[in-house]
C-alpha cells in the first residue's frame, strides 16, 4: 500500500463493460520526507487508479497496486492494477502527526492569501429621458404631434 494524493481525474466515454461506472483518478504517491521525516513529499510519479470510496481532488488516499488491487470484493473481476482503497484521516510516524486532514481542510478554508479587495458599489443611475420597456408609452398629445 501506499499514500498517495489525488491531482485529477480521467474521462474515458470508452471503456470494457466492466469499468462502466467506475470513477478513475490520477493520483500521485508521497513518501516520507527522508531528512526531517516530518513531512510527506511526492515522489514524482502517477497512476490511474479506481476510485472505490468517492475521494476527491487534494485527499490523501491509501492505495494498493497490481494483483493486490483485485483482492476487494468491488474490484476482483475488474482489469484494474491501482485502486483506492482508504482515504487518510491521520498519520503518524515516530509520534508525530505528519498530516492530519482536518488541520489541511481548514487551510482550504482560510487559505493565506490577501482577501480580494470588495467591489465598489455602482454609482446611483441617472434618471433616463425615454420611458422603460415596461411602462406603457404616453400618448401624443395634439400639441406633440404639432411641433
Amino acid at each position: 500500500m501506499f499514500i498517495a494524493k489525488v491531482t485529477g481525474s480521467v474521462i474515458a466515454t470508452q471503456k470494457v463493460d466492466t469499468m462502466v461506472g467506475h470513477r478513475l483518478l490520477v493520483v500521485e504517491p508521497y513518501r516520507l520526507e527522508a531528512k526531517d521525516r516530518q513531512s510527506l513529499v511526492t515522489t514524482g510519479r502517477t497512476f490511474v487508479a479506481v476510485d472505490m470510496l468517492g475521494s476527491g481532488v487534494g485527499d490523501f488516499v491509501l492505495i494498493t497496486q497490481g494483483s493486490s488491487a483485485r483482492l476487494t470484493a468491488e474490484t476482483k473481476s475488474l482489469p484494474i492494477d491501482c485502486v483506492v482503497i482508504g482515504i487518510v484521516d491521520r498519520a503518524h510516524v515516530d509520534s508525530m502527526c505528519i498530516y492530519d486532514r482536518t488541520e489541511d481542510e481548514d487551510q482550504e478554508e482560510a487559505p493565506n492569501q490577501e482577501p480580494k479587495p470588495k467591489a465598489k458599489p455602482a454609482p446611483a443611475a441617472k434618471k433616463e429621458a425615454t420611458p422603460k420597456k415596461s411602462e406603457p408609452k404616453q400618448e401624443q398629445t395634439e400639441s406633440d404631434s404639432d411641433s
